[in-house]
Order: C-alpha cells, then structure tokens, then sequence
C-alpha cells in the first residue's frame, strides 16, 4: 500500500473569508444552489443538528452541523465538515454579534481534518444567498419560470443584525426591481444604522419604521432576521396581502400565520423540529400538509406556489450549505494559506 503524504492543517481567518466571499457573492449563491441540488438527488448526508444548551442560560445555544455532499460524478472526493456555531443573544447588549462560528473540513480519503475556518461570515453567506435564492424563485423569476412583474417591491427587514446586513448586500443578487426598503428593529438605532448602510452602499431608497405592523403590511417581501425564541406574530391579516415573507429566523410567526400561508422550506424533517414556528404549528395541527413544497424541488424545476396567499420561507439551515461554501473557500485561498507546523505530531502508526 502507497503511503499518503503528511495530513496538512490550515486555519483561515475572518479576514481572510470576508475578502473572498465578498468579492465572489454570486458565486456563493451559485455554490448554495448547487448544494441544494445535490440534496435534492439524494447526494447529501445531513444529519439532524445537535443542540448544547444550558441550564441557566435558556436563551444560549450551541449547534453542531455535520454534514457531506457526495461528488455526483463519482469521481472525486465530495465536501464533508462540521460547523459549530453558538448563539448567545446578550452579546448585543455586550456590542457584539449574536453568533459567532467556526467550520473544520475533513479530507475525504483519511477523515484527517484539513481545515478550520471562521464561519461566522460564512454561516451568513450562505444564509444570504439561500435567501436570495428562494426570492428569486418565489418571485417567478428564476430561470424556467413565469416572469416577474416590473413592478418595483418594497421591502422589509425585521432584525437589523448582521444576517439582516448579509441579506440586504445581496439583494441585487435577486435580479428584481426594488424600490422602498424598510427596516424595523426593537433596537431603533440599528435600524437607523442598516436604512442608513442600505441607501449609502446599495443606492435604494431606504429608511427605518417604527410600527411592526406597518411594516409588514407595506411590504412585499419580508425579511425577518430576529432572535425571537418563541413566536410574537399572530395576526394572519397583517399578511393579507400575499407578501413573500423570508423567515430566516424561524420563530417569529405564530400557527394561525404559517396556517394561512404557503409555506416552503429547506427540509421538511430539519424544519419541523426546535420549536421552530412550523414545529408548533405540526404540533397544534397533528400534521404536516401546511408544508407546500421545497426550494431545492424549486431548484430542480418544481413549480412555485400560487400568488393568492402568503408564501412563507423558512430554511433551516443545513450543514450541507456551510460545507459547501467552506470548500469554495478552502479552493480558494489554499495556495496562499501555509499548513500549521507539525498540527499532526505523533503520526507513527505502531
């Protein structure tokens, strides 16, 4: 048997990710799609996320995402890697973001980790470009659908944290015409803040609100990026306009909303677990026939919903996403990045 080199180790920084995710944002939502793809064929392994909570801190979590993405040709290695990502909501109050991350990547042919990588931006991206990519199909404006209207959307942030920023830099990114961008926060100096970046580095007419309701009821696509834990939304006529609502954040629509509506996902298992607003709403129905269909089906050619109610997005988030952009990372910046000395030490079998 032919030994194999030395396993390498390298470590990428924040710095070092935001500089090549930055600059290639529409590769990224090439890379998300792709994966979904992938997981749509069957090519992915996706276990369920495990959470780490504590006892004295309801709020504080931890999540590990395994997950791998099987090469569809069978020819080369696939992508497989672990994320590990904490949310600790009072970092806001610290001046901090919520969540913060790291990535570690496994060679496929040892099992050897090959990497790790901050993934708090890439968490983001990913999150922003999976977003994108359901805009751009539920707005009958991806290719092989119906066109969609000149008319210019407005939308709506609620949560003006670092996703809600991720999101509104790749709102070109949709191809749609937007018009008023709104933004309401809890907090209204970030929303002050993200109206403001939005006008100043996007070029949209931008602004904050203070009113929740007049927010969703003026928009028609809404963007919640909160930390909500439990849901505080339980009026469906707020969203009697058919809005497209991007609920990244999980849980901030009560039952009788998610009822109401459309509603697509990511993956249906992923998603209907953790208390998410679509897990209660299974729990409170006895069934899951509220779930309409799935982005990586759209991506494949499945056919979007109706226009007639509310279509509700609400994307787990799967590990097979971060890995993903984790190895267009790693292809990227391996040729500069030199392998961390001696990482692997005692490497004698016997």
């Amino acid at each position: 048997m032919n030994a194999l080199p030395i396993p390498q180790f390298r470590v990428f920084t924040g710095e070092q990710i935001d500089a090549a995710i930055g600059e290639n944002k529409s590769a990224i939502l090439d890379t998300v799609e792709a994966a979904y793809r992938a997981h749509n064929a069957g090519h992915t392994v996706n276990p369920e996320s495990q959470f780490l909570r504590f006892p004295d801190e309801q709020r504080n979590r931890i999540i590990a995402l395994p997950a791998h993405i099987r090469d569809r040709d069978g020819d080369g290695d696939g992508v497989t890697g672990i994320k590990w990502i904490s949310s600790f909501p009072k970092n806001v109050e610290r001046g901090m973001p919520r969540a913060s991350a790291v990535l570690i990547l496994n060679d496929a042919t040892t099992g050897y980790p090959m990497a790790c990588m901050e993934a708090s931006i890439i968490s983001a991206a990913r999150t922003a470009a999976s977003a994108m990519s359901a805009l751009r199909c539920l707005a009958n404006n991806a290719p092989g659908t119906r066109q969609a209207s000149s008319k210019k959307l407005r939308v709506a942030f609620v949560g003006a944290g670092v996703i809600a920023r991720h999101v509104a830099e790749c709102l070109p990114l949709a191809t749609l015409p937007i018009g008023e961008v709104t933004v309401h926060d809890l907090n209204n100096d970030y929303a002050v803040s993200l109206a403001t970046r939005i006008g100043q580095h996007l070029g949209y007419e931008a602004r904050p609100e203070a009113s929740l309701e007049d927010t969703i009821r003026a928009a028609d696509v809404i963007v919640f990026t909160t930390t909500a834990a439990s849901p505080y939304l339980e009026n469906p006529d707020w969203f009697s306009h058919c809005p497209i609502v991007l609920h990244l954040s999980l849980r901030d629509l009560a039952p009788a909303i998610i009822l109401e509506s459309y509603n697509v996902v990511d993956d249906i298992d992923h998603c209907l677990r953790a208390m998410t607003s679509l897990h209660l709403t299974e729990v409170e129905a006895g069934h899951r026939r509220f779930v309409t269909t799935s982005l990586p089906h759209l991506l494949c050619g499945g056919e979007p919903p109706a226009r007639d109610r509310p279509i509700v997005f609400s994307p787990f988030g799967l590990g097979i996403l971060d890995i993903a952009v984790g190895r267009w990372v790693y292809d990227r910046l391996v040729a500069q990045q030199a392998p961390v000395p001696r990482f692997f030490y005692d490497m004698q079998r016997a």
